[in-house]
């Protein structure tokens, strides 16, 4: 039997197989957050396809946070009935599913806040616009708000939670020299930059107590001049598993146009596991699980990655909008590679439109997945 489909844990969860969707901003919640009847039926779908946990899109924690429109929001007790609709759609298909929770920083878009905040203040091309320095009490109130989103994620009946720390949104920002230029507890070296992370780890332990399942996204390199490298990503890696995290996912890219987080034109299966060699060196200085993601297209690639070590779980994103039945058509035999071309053209035009593959490829059928 392929590993790919042998169950495998992380913290108290026993995932059916080693196939996570990895967490894709859908844009499906009203202008509050709240979540719109096609996010769960989307979701319902991915557990009908037997996807072995679903890492939802990135909800905000605080308003502050909210990095584009129709972002699902977990800042508010208000919001936990419809969060638990989206746990139960999953539940109801015997699926597992964490909502990844995030503030956008630097990152928001104009019409969502109505000023940017970073670690220090910040204005380079690839942003809209300034950013401002954070003064200690935001931080204090952000880190309550990563922790009161947990609690939420909790409370609604999720599996766990997954921090997110890649992409440059805040937590990103924090870890990366290229943004954090405090002079204060909060920055300087790494062990200055890493005390953000710490701290809303230890806040989000301290409300969801030691056995819930807490992840996280991690950029363990920028890959921009003056960023986070990955000899100090990996310093990061080897720290997780003391914070209390029980599973990490290994990504990097701070963002912009030319983030090296989501790459095109995927076609041989060298242009695969593009992170491969970061989760190679993760797994020298961390017990923890790795979910690894980048690139995956083909099951040979994903059975020699976790026959390897490199990783014990392979982590999709584009391929599961193409197909949101791709961990099933795997495991009957009936594909062995995702039909997706990698032209990222998954995103919403319009409002109410949302995520779906738009791409038309031959032989498959691809109407919208959140039908």
């Amino acid at each position: 039997m392929s590993k790919l489909f042998t169950p495998g844990r992380i913290g108290k969860l026993r995932l059916p197989n080693r196939l996570v969707r990895s967490a894709t901003a859908e844009q499906m919640a009203d202008a509050n957050g709240v979540p719109r009847a096609q996010l769960a039926a989307l979701y319902r779908e991915l557990a009908r396809g037997e996807v072995g946990l679903i890492i939802t899109g990135h909800m905000y924690v605080h308003p502050s946070g909210k990095c584009h429109a129709e972002m699902t929001g977990i800042y508010s007790d208000a919001l936990i009935p419809g969060l638990a609709e989206l746990a139960d759609a999953v539940h109801d298909e015997g699926g597992l599913i964490v909502p990844q929770i995030n503030h956008g920083g630097m990152q928001c878009s104009q019409e969502t806040v109505t000023e940017t905040i970073a670690p220090s203040a910040i204005d380079v091309s690839f942003l809209k616009r300034p950013a401002r320095e954070m003064s200690c009490g935001e931080i204090n109130q952000m880190i309550d708000a990563y922790a009161q989103g947990a609690r939420r994620a909790q409370e609604a009946g999720f599996d766990g939670v997954q921090i997110h720390g890649a992409h440059g949104y805040l937590i990103n920002q924090f870890l990366s020299p290229f943004v954090n230029k405090r002079t204060d507890e909060w920055g300087g070296d790494l062990e200055g930059r890493m005390h953000f992370l710490r701290a809303v780890c230890r806040a989000v332990r301290e409300r969801v107590g030691p056995d819930y399942p807490v992840l996280i996204k991690l950029g363990v390199a920028d890959g921009v001049g003056d960023g986070l490298v990955v000899e100090e990503g990996q310093q990061v890696v080897a720290a997780l598993e003391s914070m209390g995290f029980d599973g990490v996912e290994i990504s990097g890219g701070i963002g912009g146009k030319h983030s090296i987080s989501i790459r095109g034109g995927i076609r041989s299966e060298a242009d695969e596991a593009y992170f491969r060699q970061w989760a190679h060196e993760a797994r020298r200085v961390t017990r923890l699980p790795i979910i690894l993601v980048g690139g995956f297209r083909s099951l040979p690639v994903m059975e020699e990655v976790l026959t390897s070590g490199d990783a014990d779980f392979i982590s999709l994103s584009r391929p599961l909008i193409c197909e949101p039945d791709l961990a099933n058509r795997m495991r009957l035999g009936l594909q062995e590679r995702s039909s997706c071309i990698s032209a990222n053209r998954c995103w919403g035009e319009k409002d109410g439109e949302g995520i779906a593959c738009k791409c038309q490829i031959k032989g498959r059928d691809h109407k919208d997945a959140t039908a």
